[in-house]
């Protein structure tokens, strides 16, 4: 399972204007190929009467996926360079569409590359990016005793506490790092003087916006 990657924040699009035509760049999150080809879908969908709706996707820990669309133009002016983008910020998990309706104006090959590569940045950019992060959500079971003491640690530390249980105990849910669960569980046996019942609970995706 991965652990750290960077993905689009959320569905976006955003608009420029290159010698007349209309570049308007759709980004979004895909987890599978589907989703990816779904997205695809709807845009053109929406914009029928547009002269090009060019694409690109990355899907996979690895990249194991990956599509490019130019829909029309010159081969190797579109969709390359949206995947082009996509690999150069690292994403993953994220498919682009970016729709072209033509000005009138040719741009010769250099000048697509260049136009679908701002277009797809500028989408990316409205989208924003974002670190997911996987995080092991621990427990924490003491007696009230060490309500206090474990509650106050936890608060200064780095880690995020989620929630507590008050039942015949106390569970305290911790989101942790999965690289630093090892240290942890050791801070937290320190701190309870080893009378804590430290457990994963489950294993969840945080997000951390990047820009």
């Amino acid at each position: 399972m991965r652990e750290n990657y960077k993905t689009v924040g959320e569905f976006a699009d955003a608009e420029i204007v290159i010698q007349k035509s209309r570049f308007i760049g759709h980004a979004a999150r895909a987890e599978t190929e589907k989703e990816a080809l779904d997205f695809i879908a709807s845009i053109k969908s929406i914009h029928r009467s547009a002269t090009h709706n060019c694409s690109a996707y990355l899907i996979g820990e690895h990249d194991s996926v990956q599509k490019a669309n130019d829909d029309g133009e010159p081969s190797g002016t579109a969709g390359i360079p949206i995947l082009e983008v996509l690999k150069k910020q690292g994403l993953k998990d994220v498919v682009v569409v970016i729709t072209r309706y033509y000005g009138g104006i040719k741009l010769g090959g250099g000048g697509l590359i260049r136009a679908y590569g701002k277009a797809t940045t500028t989408a990316l950019d409205a989208a924003g990016i974002v670190e997911r992060k996987l995080h092991h959500l621990m427990k924490i079971s003491v007696d009230y005793t060490w309500l206090g003491k474990v509650e106050n640690e936890v608060r200064q530390s780095e880690y995020l506490l989620k929630e507590i249980q008050y039942t015949e105990g106390v569970d305290l849910y911790v989101h942790v790092p999965a690289e630093n669960e090892g240290n942890f569980i050791e801070w937290m046996k320190e701190i309870t003087n080893g009378q804590g019942e430290i457990s994963c609970f489950e294993k969840e995706f945080l997000e951390f916006k990047i820009s």
